[in-house]
């Protein structure tokens, strides 16, 4: 017997159908489903996506049963094995993930699947508890909340002088991000961290010169 039949024979006992008994199966899958349900409502818990989509969750939950399932399969058979990677190198999924928390339990679902697919389920266990906790931690640390973008158009472009005072009053200070002068009119916006939106938009807009004025705010955050 040389080297080649020797690698040949090893790689051939390794993917023995025997050693995947029924019992394994049911209980690779059924220990999946566990931490999958887990998986699912820790994500309806910290999800701050302003719309929920069930139908996600539910999927991202139950790939985590389907990748163990494929796992089972790869090690029953080394002709499986090589027939899934190559099936599954030619999925393309289009789906954009916009969130990169979606993107976190997507691979923390399929890592799952993986793990409890190996037969390593105390790993997976641990790695459910500490994700959790990692995300719950990290979720309390303090963050500044962004500055608001505050858009004037005046009349005049002499009304910057009555502008910026009420500003650097009401905020506190601002940082101009654009200013355009035309023969019509003054537009500006300003980056203010007002601490009573009411207050300055009433005392921006109450100014003759003021044709409109809009507040904005976005969902990102400053670090602290």
């Amino acid at each position: 017997m040389n080297f080649s039949d020797v690698i040949k024979k090893s790689v051939m006992e390794g993917f023995s159908y025997a050693d995947l008994s029924t019992t394994k199966i049911i209980i690779t899958l059924a220990i999946t489903f566990l931490i999958a349900v887990y998986i699912f409502f820790v994500y309806k818990l910290v999800t701050k996506s302003a719309f929920y989509f069930k139908s996600f969750n539910i999927s991202m939950a139950i790939i985590s049963v389907v990748t163990a399932g494929i796992i089972l399969a790869m090690q029953s058979s080394i002709v499986i094995s090589l027939g899934m990677v190559g099936a599954l190198s030619i999925v393309r999924f289009r789906t954009a993930i916009k969130d990169p928390m979606d993107l976190l339990f997507l691979f923390w679902s399929i890592g799952t699947g993986i793990i409890c697919g190996a037969g390593l389920y105390k790993v997976a266990i641990i790695l459910a508890v500490l994700v959790t906790v990692g995300i719950l931690v990290l979720d309390l640390l303090p963050v500044r909340i962004s500055p608001y973008l505050l858009i004037i158009n005046a009349d005049t472009k002499e009304a910057e002088d009555k502008i910026i005072p009420i500003v650097k009053e009401a905020a506190g200070g601002y940082k101009l991000k654009s200013k355009n002068i035309t023969a019509g009119g003054l537009d500006m916006i300003l980056e203010v961290k007002a601490k009573n939106e009411k207050e300055l938009l009433d005392r921006l807009s109450a100014l003759k010169e003021v044709v409109s004025v809009s507040l904005l705010a976005h969902d990102g955050e400053v670090k602290g």
